[in-house]
C-alpha cells in the first residue's frame, strides 16, 4: 500500500544523474519533482567533462599546427587566453538547452531551486515547503576535494570548477594531481603556452593503471615539456611575489622549493552530502562521508536512493546515467536491479588516450587470479603509420579459458577504441572470438583484431601443427 504523497519520485540534484532520472520517470508515466540549487547541468556541463575536452581539442590542433612543419607545412600564431576561453564557453552555450529548465518543464517534470533536507524519513523541506514522495533519488554529485595543506587556505588557487572562466595567461603553472583531471589539464596548459609542473605525493601518474601504460602518458606529457616532480610531501604553499611557491619534501629527506605563477589543485573529488540533514531521514554514512548503499543504490532508508557522483565509486558521467537507468527501475517498477561493476570502462583523454575496462595486469596479480596477458602495439598498425601517430599499445588479460577479464589500450582514440572490449566482456566473449570478425582496413580498430591473431598463434604449438599436417595431408615445413 502506497503512502499518501505528493509524487512518485523527488530527484534532489540536476546533474547527469538527477536529469536522466528525471526525464526517465516521467518517460514512463511517474510524476516527478526536481530540487537543484544551483543550476541544471551539474559538473559535466560547465566544469568537467564538456569544457575540459573543448580545451583539449584546441591544444590539440595547436600541437597539430606546431608539428606541421615535419610534413611539409607551415602554421603561425599563438593561442590567445580570451579566445581559447570564449570557445570553451561556445560548446558549454551549445549543449545547455539540452539541460534547461524549460526543456525539462515541457517534459512534465516540476523543477524547483533551492536547497532541499530531510524534515524525516518520508519529506523534504525547501525553504518554507515541503515535499513528500514515494521515492526520494539523491543525486547532488561531488566537488573538488582540497587536501589540508599548510598554507593553501591562504594562498589563490584554480580548480576544476574555477580553470575553466580563466581569460588571462598562466606562464607558469603548478598542478597539484597526477590523475586524470590534473594530467588533462597538464597537456592542454602547457600546448596552450604555459609551462606546466605536476606535483604529486605518488611515486607514479595515474596510480590506478598499470605503470607500463601509464609510463606512455607521461613520456608524452613531457615531451610537450610538462615538468613532473613525484613521490613528493607539499610541506608548505605560500605566495611569493605576484606568484607563489610551494616547498617539498623529498622521500629521502631532502626538500626543494618550486615556484610558479598560478596554482591548479586536482586532487580528486568529494561527494557532496553536505546539508541534506540525512540523519533525519535515518539514511546512514560510512566513516569518510559516503553514502552506505546496497547493490540496487538503495540507502538505508528504503524510500531513498542515490545515483551518480555521490553514489560512487566512479566518477563518470557514463556511469552516473547508468546508475539513473538502475534507480529508475527499483523505485518505478521494483525490479531489483543491480548494478554494472565488471563491465566500466573509462578513459584519459591525454594524448595519448588511456582507456580501460575490467581488470589490468596488476589488479590481476594482487587478487591472485590465474590470467594470461596479450599485447600488440600501435607502431604495427598501419593507420597509426600513416597518421603518423604511432605511440601506444593495448593489453588484454584473459584467464585460462581464454575469456576477457580486461583490456587496456594506450594511443590515439583509446576512448573509442575500448567499447569493443567492453562489448565482448559484457558477452562473455573469449579473447580469440575478435580475430573472426573482419575489422575496416586501414583503421586503428585493427590493433583488436591484431592482438586476439597474436593469442591464436599461441595455440598453434609445434604438436598442434604436426597433428593439423598429419590430418590435412599438408605438405609444407
Amino acid at each position: 500500500m502506497f503512502r499518501k504523497t505528493d509524487f512518485d519520485l523527488c530527484v534532489i540534484g540536476g546533474g547527469a544523474a538527477g536529469l536522466v532520472v528525471a526525464a526517465g520517470g516521467v518517460g514512463l508515466g511517474a510524476k516527478v519533482v526536481l530540487i537543484e540549487k544551483n543550476r541544471l547541468g551539474g559538473d559535466c556541463l560547465y566544469t568537467g567533462c564538456v569544457p575540459s575536452k573543448a580545451m583539449l581539442h584546441q591544444a590539440a590542433i595547436v600541437h597539430t599546427a606546431r608539428q606541421a612543419a615535419a610534413i611539409g607545412l607551415a602554421v603561425s600564431g599563438d593561442p590567445d587566453p580570451g579566445r581559447v576561453q570564449n570557445y570553451v564557453q561556445s560548446i558549454i552555450d551549445k549543449i545547455e538547452p539540452h539541460d534547461s529548465p524549460e526543456r525539462f518543464r515541457d517534459m512534465g517534470v516540476e523543477i524547483i531551486f533551492g536547497a532541499a533536507k530531510f524534515t524525516n524519513g518520508n519529506t523534504i523541506a525547501i525553504g518554507n515547503s515541503t515535499i513528500r514522495a514515494r521515492n526520494y533519488v539523491i543525486a547532488t554529485g561531488s566537488r573538488p576535494a582540497v587536501p589540508p595543506v599548510p598554507g593553501l587556505d591562504e594562498t589563490p588557487y584554480f580548480t576544476n570548477e574555477s580553470i575553466f572562466s580563466n581569460k588571462t595567461a598562466l606562464p607558469e603553472l603548478i598542478i597539484l594531481g597526477a590523475g586524470p583531471i590534473g594530467l588533462e589539464m597538464a597537456q592542454a596548459h602547457q600546448r596552450l603556452g604555459s609551462q606546466v609542473t605536476v606535483l604529486d605525493i605518488a611515486p607514479g601518474i595515474l596510480p590506478r593503471e598499470d605503470s607500463d601504460m601509464a609510463a606512455y602518458v607521461q613520456k608524452s606529457l613531457e615531451a610537450d615539456g610538462v615538468k613532473f616532480l613525484l613521490g613528493q610531501n607539499i610541506s608548505h604553499i605560500s605566495q611569493a611575489g605576484t606568484g607563489l611557491s610551494v616547498s617539498l619534501t623529498n622521500q629521502d629527506g631532502s626538500s626543494q622549493l618550486v615556484k610558479g605563477s598560478h596554482l591548479l589543485v586536482a586532487t580528486g573529488r568529494k561527494t557532496n552530502t553536505d546539508g541534506l540533514a540525512l540523519e533525519k531521514a535515518k539514511v546512514s554514512t560510512q566513516k569518510n562521508g559516503l553514502l552506505i548503499l546496497n547493490d540496487k543504490l538503495r540507502t538505508t532508508n528504503k524510500h531513498v536512493y542515490a545515483c551518480g557522483d555521490v553514489a560512487g565509486p566512479y566518477f563518470f558521467t557514463h556511469m552516473a546515467e547508468h546508475q539513473a537507468g538502475i534507480v529508475l527501475r527499483n523505485t518505478l517498477f521494483h525490479m531489483r536491479a543491480k548494478t554494472e561493476t565488471r563491465v566500466v570502462p573509462w578513459s584519459t583523454f591525454t594524448d595519448p588516450e588511456l582507456a580501460r575496462v575490467g581488470l589490468s595486469e596488476s589488479e590481476a596479480k594482487q587478487q591472485k587470479i590465474s590470467h594470461e596477458v596479450f599485447t600488440f602495439d600501435m607502431s604495427e598498425v598501419d593507420r597509426a603509420k600513416t597518421d603518423n601517430d604511432t605511440g601506444g599499445k593495448i593489453k588484454v588479460v584473459i584467464n585460462k579459458k581464454g575469456v576477457i577479464l580486461g583490456a587496456a589500450i594506450v594511443g590515439v582514440r583509446a576512448g573509442e577504441l575500448i567499447h569493443e572490449y567492453a562489448l565482448a566482456m559484457h558477452q562473455n566473449m573469449k579473447l580469440g572470438q575478435l580475430t573472426g570478425l573482419i575489422h575496416i582496413y586501414p583503421t586503428l580498430a585493427q590493433i583488436n583484431r591484431r592482438v586476439a591473431d597474436t593469442y591464436l598463434k599461441t595455440k598453434l604449438t609445434p604438436a598442434t601443427k604436426k597433428i593439423m599436417k598429419f590430418l590435412f595431408r599438408l605438405r609444407g615445413n
